[in-house]
């Protein structure tokens, strides 16, 4: 996969095997791994700004979406995100 840049919509496979077009809303580095948080494109269309589900995905070595396995990582790039939105919001 090419670099990932914000603003960038692709399709993704859910749980259910169903195709879900995501946007990326933002890209964190944390210790040399690269994560990007995603929303369904439908939410952000809807525009119901509390009610959007923001998820993250990291960057493999290989440039391929994995999920993140533990709720420490989890925690590290959700911190990281809240962090620059409270910058974009400043």
């Amino acid at each position: 996969m090419d670099e990932i840049k914000v603003g960038e919509v692709f399709t993704i496979s859910d749980e259910a095997n169903e195709d879900q077009e995501v946007e990326v809303l933002a890209k964190v580095t944390l210790q040399g791994t690269d994560y990007i948080a995603v929303s369904f494109t439908e939410d952000l269309e809807e525009g119901s700004e509390g009610d959007i589900d923001i998820f993250f995905l990291k960057i493999d070595e290989d440039g391929e979406l994995a999920a993140i396995e533990t709720d420490e990582e989890f925690n590290k790039v959700s911190e990281a995100y809240d962090a620059i939105l409270a910058e974009d919001e400043a």
